[in-house]
């Protein structure tokens, strides 16, 4: 590689060290499902009504977090009931309390209704160093003030209202950690999350101070060093998410570069064999034509000698022919020089027909280069045979991925040069890349992952929806069944199957993961592969 195109990679790397990351609008939507209305009703009469309402969120598909004063009053008094109002859907459902920390602010909930399942948030195991952009996300009253809307119409579902701020730090307040931020909140968004710029909670919301009509407004979430030991001491371990907050675009970027800095390496690294191939058929070109040169020179010297010795010999034998009448012994004499002359000349016909040729010097060149100008000569390689590669172990690669809350464990599968995994689950092909896509029936995600058997990348993009969107992924993952493994034309017509569906993706994912597979040397398929058929839609 030149010093100009290492210069020019050095400078790519630069331009893409990602800054901090603004909050992106499809993450906070994502988390914004697990966000829910916290309602205190009224019981006490035959016609329950609502009296109050909060915020919070699902940590857990039918655990949710809160402030301990939004329902502070419920806990005192039996004729109140704590319910809860999901972003999306038809109704609401009921919650009791598991445990209430009024020191710091917390309190976690459990629905009662089994039905009722919700998308769990995934929480910032990063801290709040980087004073980067937050959003609030809640059910304020002064918007259903503003919009109009009476006390019953908080049992509709409807989406909650974001706000975005920045982090003005971390500070004990009121015998507790809190963080300090400039996202808008008022009542009504007490318990509600508060996000980073991926959707991960960075704190749970609590309360403002007071700005007296004129100081600028700031607010206050209780911290996670709050939360997750609360969270922990009544059993319950949420999604920690400590990765940096990339964005897609950012990925992106990064894997073009990645490309390109590849590319010119392999570039150099053609250049550089093409040069040295130059100078390794110069000096075989120059010492083939010596040898042969030498061969003709030798080989004209070897018919010479031969045709002098042809000719003394056949001159002998005529002397001695000559004179056979004074001594019969040289008839026999005679005769053996003859013979001799005839050999000698035979023999400097047959050196000179066969000397080399100036052409013979080409085939020389081809003996002394062997098999060096084949780059893919010599003993064959098992791991160069990438259409099949039998079982794999498929590791993440963090810096290449994107992760607010998805499982990051190792997966184990086999892969077949047909586009089978497992020998039951067959892949689709759509533009010359191996896919496979997972609608499952308990998640609000769709997840497309795909294979490149050249690289060992497997990668799966998830898709986090909203319930409209989920169900018509759904329906449109109904209208067709896969072909069955190894099946005919399997691969072509999944491909075709699936485009419908990948159409009605949004055009980027909330999450993607990276992995790199290297073949499986020893023992056997265990836990990891179950894992992988689970999450990545093997057998679906």
């Amino acid at each position: 590689m030149t010093v100009f195109s290492r210069l020019f990679v050095v400078l790519i790397a630069f331009a893409l060290v990602p800054a901090p990351a603004s909050a992106d609008p499809a993450d906070i939507d994502a988390a914004a499902r697990g966000v829910v209305r916290v309602v205190l009703i009224d019981n006490s009469s035959d016609d329950p009504s609502p009296i109050t309402h909060g915020s919070g969120f699902a940590v857990g598909p039918r655990m949710i977090v809160t402030n301990a004063h939004v329902i502070r009053e419920a806990l005192v008094d039996d004729t109140l009931k704590i319910g809860i109002v999901p972003s999306e859907g038809d109704s609401g459902t009921f919650a009791t309390p598991v445990a209430v920390s009024p020191r710091n602010d917390l309190a976690l909930l459990e629905i009662t209704d089994g039905a009722l399942r919700l998308p769990p948030l995934t929480l910032s195991g990063g801290g709040t160093t980087n004073m980067g952009e937050v959003s609030a996300v809640g059910y304020p009253m002064n918007v259903d003030l503003a919009q109009g809307l009476e006390i019953r119409d908080i049992f509709r579902a409807q989406p909650p209202v974001k706000s975005r701020g920045f982090l003005s730090g971390e500070r004990p307040s009121r015998q507790f950690d809190t963080i300090l931020h400039t996202a808008p909140i008022a009542r009504g968004n007490s318990g509600g999350p508060l996000l980073d710029g991926c959707g991960r909670v960075l704190g749970v919301n609590s309360f403002g101070a007071d700005s007296n009509g004129s100081d600028a407004e700031f607010y206050f979430a209780v911290s996670l060093r709050e939360l997750l030991p609360f969270l922990r001491e009544n059993g319950l371990e949420p999604s920690v998410n400590a990765l940096p907050c990339t964005s897609i675009d950012e990925l992106n970027a990064a894997e073009r570069a990645r490309f390109d800095q590849q590319r010119a390496e392999a570039q150099a690294r053609v250049e550089a064999r093409a040069a040295e191939m130059r100078e390794k058929r110069a000096a075989a070109q120059l010492q083939a034509q010596i040898e042969i040169l030498d061969a003709r020179d030798n080989a004209m010297a070897l018919a010479m000698i031969l045709l002098l010795v042809g000719i003394g010999a056949g001159y002998t034998a005529g002397q001695l022919r000559s004179s056979q009448a004074e001594n019969p012994q040289n008839q026999s004499r005679a005769m053996i020089a003859a013979g001799v002359a005839g050999a000698a000349l035979i023999g400097a016909v047959l050196v000179w027909i066969t000397r080399p040729s100036y052409g013979d010097i080409e085939e020389r060149v081809a003996v002394l280069m062997g098999d060096s100008e084949d780059p893919d000569s010599g003993t064959p390689n098992p791991d160069s045979d990438l259409a099949g590669d039998g079982t794999l172990i498929c590791t993440l690669v963090p810096e290449r991925s994107r992760i607010t809350g998805a499982r990051t464990d190792d997966v184990e599968f086999d892969w077949a040069a047909n586009g089978c995994v497992n020998e039951r689950t067959q892949y689709g092909m759509v533009s010359g890349e191996w896919t496979r896509v997972l609608v499952p029936s308990s998640e609000a995600a769709v997840s497309v992952s795909s294979y490149d058997p050249e690289t060992r990348t497997y990668r799966t993009d998830r898709y986090l929806l909203g319930r409209e969107a989920m169900e018509a992924a759904r329906a449109a993952r109904a209208e067709y069944s896969p072909p069955a493994c190894g099946v005919t034309d399997a691969a072509r017509l999944l491909g075709e199957q699936q485009s419908a569906l990948i159409a009605m993706l949004p055009d980027r994912p909330n999450e993607r993961l990276v992995y790199s597979c290297e073949r499986k040397r020893t023992g056997v398929g265990g836990t990891l592969g179950a894992a992988f058929d689970e999450e990545f839609g093997v057998g679906e």
